[in-house]
């Protein structure tokens, strides 16, 4: 077993080393850091990430640099009990999204959010604004699809820096986001969040499973019903390889 320093306990899924973390617990350790100004990053696991990572050493090794790896499914929940940790919870991005942003307006913390189309990220900030009108939103961008060139990207940090954002969330996708974040490490001076698809449940651009479903694990069913054309590749095939090569990791012994 090992462990995030001073923090959490970790249980290694398939090679990716998940915190055992709490919403709580996550959300003082963010604000503490963004106080302190230091560059952090976070992410929240699901299946499909995990499973990204057994297929891509070099995105499993990303993954492992990362300060926190949050067990964000409840499979990954599941797994966590299984490997000793009871009492393990769902860190779901989301609502760590809805807390963070509660708590930087109470602490008067600047954020920022990057990715997302402009379209969703226009939607999202009005969202955030109306529920947190005291909020003080020091960033926000919409990054282009293709990948930046060198000079693009050392803008996109010096604009992050001068608006004096703490808490960065950052809207991706995986796997593209979580490398974002392992790159900009010690690069932008904030607690950087890879949430996914927050910007979009939050921005009322795509529909949330129903908390029934989340607390079964069925939020993949869900969003696979809505999105059948872009998810069930991702889910019918990594689903199943998912419960094989864990299952072969229990019956090892390994963890």
């Amino acid at each position: 077993m090992a462990e995030v320093p001073g923090l959490f306990a970790t249980r290694p899924i398939l090679g990716v080393n998940v915190a055992v973390s709490s919403c709580d617990t996550v959300v003082e350790r963010c604000l503490t850091w963004a106080q302190a100004r230091e560059s952090r990053t976070l992410c929240f696991s699901t299946v499909h990430m995990i499973m990204e990572a057994v297929d891509d050493p070099a995105f499993l090794h990303r993954l492992n640099s990362i300060d926190i790896v949050n067990p964000d499914g409840v499979p990954l929940v599941w797994a966590l009990g299984a490997l000793g940790a009871r009492g393990a919870q769902r860190v779901y991005g989301p609502d760590i999204t809805v807390l963070m942003l509660e708590a930087a307006e109470k602490a008067r913390i600047p954020v920022g959010f990057f990715g997302g189309s402009q379209r969703v990220l226009n939607a999202l900030v009005a969202t955030v604004r109306a529920k947190h009108p005291r909020l003080n939103i020091a960033y926000q961008e919409s990054p282009p699809f293709r990948a930046m060139t060198e000079e693009e990207d050392q803008a996109v940090i010096d604009r992050m820096t001068a608006s004096g954002t703490r808490l960065l969330f950052v809207g991706l996708g995986c796997p593209k986001q979580e490398n974002w974040l392992v790159e900009h490490a010690g690069k932008v001076p904030a607690v950087m969040l890879a949430v996914g698809a927050a910007f979009d449940f939050l921005a009322g651009a795509k529909p949330q499973a129903p908390r029934w479903m989340m607390r079964c694990g069925l939020e993949w069913l869900f969003r696979l019903l809505t999105e059948p054309r872009r998810l069930a590749r991702r889910y019918l095939k990594n689903n199943p390889r998912f419960v094989v090569k864990f299952l072969r990791q229990l019956l090892a012994g390994q963890g």
